[in-house]
């Protein structure tokens, strides 16, 4: 008698992808025909979508890279290393290294910044497009209030060479994971999940790597767009959109979120979760889920 495998969890697999001229390690899951990619954010790693992964995986391939400079992915050396239009070529490269022609893609923090990129410079490779906290960088500049440029201080902080690596890797990450418990729901990150956070961080070359995509990216959103493509307000995103937002976020206020539906101009869809903080599929993982899901199989 054949064993019923319909509720079993996939697995996840490990692997790399030669992408042009870096190297990224990815952890993937499922084997469905069309294909899901999951952008992490600052300073975490694929390990943030562990929740989504196996999700995701029962209809889908979802594929969850390290960005590059983080954890086991390659990390170049200069700050123009991580400038967008880089960042964004890493993702339609591998979409294609799986061999799709699109994909959806979804991201969360520096994750998302990416995916409204590729969506706004390349929507023939994506079908569908979510961001998880970070709206479009014309509505972040469009709602910048001091309020927000108050809490945004550490972006400016992560332009000096050298010190923010030094604040952040001192007394063994302490300051970091006392931020990431203080900023979420109780419960979120347990010990076995900050200690691998801190090992992707330990990795050489990854907290650099990590800051420098504030380095090479944050005065460019607040003035001329993402590295040499100007950002102008008229222009949209063309792309089925869902944005998800944990409304007590620490680093991005609500108004600072105020009418990213203006920017699309495709189907849009809106989650706002009253109880979550900034890392809201770790926090709220089966809400998070649930909407991705529905999203997605539309």
């Amino acid at each position: 008698m054949d064993e019923d495998t319909s509720n079993l969890e996939p697995e996840i697999r490990h692997g790399y992808a030669q992408v042009g001229d870096v190297r990224l390690h990815y952890a993937e899951c499922g084997e469905g025909e069309r294909l899901v990619v999951l952008l992490h954010g600052f300073p975490e790693c694929w390990y943030s979508w562990r929740h989504q992964l196996k999700a995701l995986g029962r209809r889908f391939r979802v594929v969850a890279p390290d960005m590059r400079g983080y954890n086991l992915s390659d990390k170049p050396g200069r700050v123009e290393d991580y400038r967008m239009p880089r960042l964004v070529d890493d993702v339609t490269g591998l979409i294609r290294h799986f061999g799709a022609r699109e994909a959806a893609v979804v991201g969360h923090d520096w994750g998302g910044a990416v995916a409204w990129a590729v969506a706004q410079f390349y929507p023939d490779y994506v079908w569908k497009l979510a961001s998880l906290q970070i709206p479009p960088p014309a509505v972040w500049v469009k709602n910048m209030t001091l309020k927000q440029f108050l809490r945004s201080w550490y972006m400016l902080f992560f332009q000096l060479p050298s010190l923010p690596e030094w604040s952040i890797r001192r007394e063994d990450f302490a300051g970091l994971c006392k931020l990431l418990r203080a900023t979420s729901r109780p419960g979120t990150f347990k010990d076995e999940d900050i200690e691998v956070l801190k090992s992707a961080l330990r990795e050489p070359g990854a907290l650099t790597g990590a800051v420098n995509y504030y380095r090479a990216n944050v005065r460019a959103i607040i003035g001329r767009g993402f590295g040499d493509r100007k950002i102008r307000k008229q222009e949209r995103v063309r792309v089925p959109t869902l944005f998800i937002y944990g409304e007590r976020d620490f680093a991005v206020l609500p108004e600072t979120v105020a009418g990213v539906g203006d920017y699309v101009d495709a189907p849009y869809t809106e989650l706002r979760l009253g109880r979550s903080n900034h890392w809201v599929q770790q926090e709220a993982p089966a809400e998070v889920n649930a909407a991705l899901l529905s999203f997605l199989e539309e």
